[in-house]
């Protein structure tokens, strides 16, 4: 998979040599070929996020919980983990709202074309010295207020 900013050179330099015929055959200067490629460098990464946003996303997201998490384990860590799985769009580690600290499980939005992939791989696998819990997680119920 090619990434987005080596995309975005290839279509800078494909406009710049085009800006470069054109504006030698129009106009035979300099300056304007100078305004070419200036142009093109900032119409190039359009093109190029369209494009690297289909490869790298399918739309569809799924939240995994992750649960019985080394309390010393960060973001950074689980990302890391999870990435070798596919692509991971968001972490979030839970941590207690009066002490801070971690609670032991958090929850992990990635593509759901990869989602049951990581939830095989990491099921019951050993992270940080602990055994990992790892499955879909559940629909939050919504507060409902009756208050009658």
């Amino acid at each position: 998979m090619n990434s987005p900013k080596l995309l975005n050179v290839i279509i800078a330099l494909i406009f710049a040599v085009v800006a470069y015929f054109i504006a030698d055959k129009v106009l035979s200067t300099s300056a304007s070929i100078a305004i070419f490629v200036f142009i093109a460098a900032f119409i190039s990464p359009l093109f190029g996020a369209q494009s690297g946003a289909t490869e790298e996303d399918d739309g569809e997201v799924s939240t995994l919980y992750v649960g019985n998490l080394p309390y010393r384990a960060n973001e950074g860590a689980v990302r890391a983990l999870f990435s070798e799985y596919g692509n991971v769009h968001s972490v979030r580690l839970m941590k207690d709202k009066h002490t801070g600290k971690r609670r032991g499980f958090g929850f992990v939005e990635m593509s759901a074309s990869d989602a049951d992939n990581a939830v095989n791989q990491l099921n019951d696998s050993e992270f940080q010295q602990r055994t990992l819990k790892v499955r879909e997680a559940k629909e939050r119920p919504e507060k409902s207020d009756n208050n009658d």
